[in-house]
């Protein structure tokens, strides 16, 4: 079960922003363990170029394990190549990957400079999560993820 209070926000490059939201990339992965339960939110954030909330998702499953076994795992669902997993867990002891469900891209993406107008916001380099004020703040920059937000959060981000 989701804490209902919390949503992760994940940094991830357009691409895989797209490949996310377009339903074929299912698995995001990391080199660190992440520890969200099933039902999280998780706000979209895509980098440079964008450089904007782009849509949401929910996580479905985090699959812990050595990076060798979440690729034989979920290779078909990272939306990367084998080469580019490599060059990405080099070094790392251990990985996550991440399946989501539920895509919802915003017709209208959150700018960097909207997110920062509503309050001091700071884009993440893999994920962080965000509470109480700072998903207010998010949900103020941007009525079209307001709106996903109340549905994901109830309450505690107002209209």
């Amino acid at each position: 079960m989701s804490d209902p209070e919390r949503a992760m926000l994940l940094s991830v490059h357009p691409r895989f922003a797209n490949a996310i939201l377009a339903g074929s990339k299912t698995v995001e992965v990391r080199r660190q363990r992440v520890a969200a339960p099933p039902g999280t939110p998780v706000l979209l954030y895509a980098t440079a170029p964008t450089m904007a909330v782009v849509g949401m998702a929910r996580i479905a499953a985090v699959h812990v394990a050595t990076p060798s076994e979440v690729w034989s795992a979920h290779r078909g669902q990272t939306g990367i190549t084998r080469r580019e997993y490599d060059a990405y867990m080099s070094g790392a002891t251990q990985a996550s990957g991440l399946t989501m469900e539920n895509p919802v891209s915003f017709e209208e993406p959150v700018t960097l400079n909207a997110l920062r107008s509503a309050g001091s916001f700071h884009p993440p380099q893999s994920y962080r999560y965000m509470k109480g004020d700072e998903l207010r703040q998010v949900a103020v920059a941007g009525p079209v993820v307001g709106t996903a937000l109340r549905e994901a959060l109830g309450d505690l981000v107002p209209a």
